[in-house]
């Protein structure tokens, strides 16, 4: 199914790491929402399971194919999506990887792995999405999914950790550029999230009492409650929100 065109009155969504887990879970929120959505990401086979969801359900949905670490994928996918669907006014930057590994054993090509995509792919996108807007006139309004790696530290998880941190300075250095162009850019850090990624570790009595027991709240974040975080911040009620980082960690980075 296509949008097709360049219809203003059309909300529409381009949200990267839409395969599976919280990218998945934004993906479908902006569709309950009335949004149109573009699906971006490398698992095509996940693409299309949420594709066919949201269409089950009633919504419209695309997919484009995007490596995060790979600029010249990036302006493509984004050039598709307007080029065959139409605008969008809408983006998450959902797309990212990982490494948990001590940072005297971390070398320059994982280094270079998780900063290019986690970091460098989310500012690419934002670039170009917001030269897209800018030449035409529109209003708009960036998400990045951040996380508490970002906010404090935690033991083998450096270089994720300052991705994240990077991303969230990132939000509020675009936030300030791009105001005045009526774009807004916000980010929301989940914390411990219960994600098919994460299946296997939560899933474990022992390893998931000690988690939870770092957790004031005594409950990890849903991809649900993380995908109506980005929802908000991405909606006309927060049209006065831009430049912030909402937490969703149940009081972990306040003790």
């Amino acid at each position: 199914m296509t949008g097709g065109g360049s219809d203003a009155g059309v909300n529409r969504a381009f949200v990267t790491g839409a395969s599976t887990g919280i990218g998945a879970a934004i993906a479908e929120r902006m569709s309950r929402a009335g949004y149109e959505v573009v699906l971006a990401g490398r698992d095509r086979q996940g693409l299309q399971a949420v594709k066919e969801k949201i269409e089950s359900a009633g919504g419209r949905a695309n997919i484009v194919e995007i490596d995060l670490k790979d600029p010249r994928s990036i302006a493509d996918a984004i050039a598709t999506a307007w080029g065959e669907f139409g605008a969008c006014n809408a983006l998450v930057n959902c797309g990212g990887c990982t490494l948990r590994k001590p940072a005297v054993d971390v070398v320059a090509d994982e280094w270079d792995e998780v900063m290019n995509t986690n970091l460098r792919g989310s500012f690419l996108a934002s670039g170009d999405f917001a030269k897209r807007l800018i030449a035409s006139g529109r209003r708009g309004s960036i998400v990045n999914i951040g996380s508490t790696h970002g906010v404090v530290a935690f033991n083998n998880l450096s270089v994720y950790g300052i991705s994240k941190a990077g991303l969230h300075h990132m939000t509020r250095m675009l936030a300030i550029e791009w105001a005045p162009h009526g774009i807004r850019v916000n980010a929301v850090a989940p914390g411990a999230t219960e994600t098919p990624s994460r299946a296997t570790v939560f899933s474990d009595p022992e390893t998931r009492k000690r988690l939870l027991g770092r957790i004031p709240s005594g409950q990890f974040t849903t991809t649900e409650e993380v995908a109506a975080a980005a929802h908000y911040l991405l909606s006309p009620e927060a049209q006065v929100v831009t430049g912030q980082i909402l937490v969703l960690d149940g009081g972990v980075t306040v003790c």
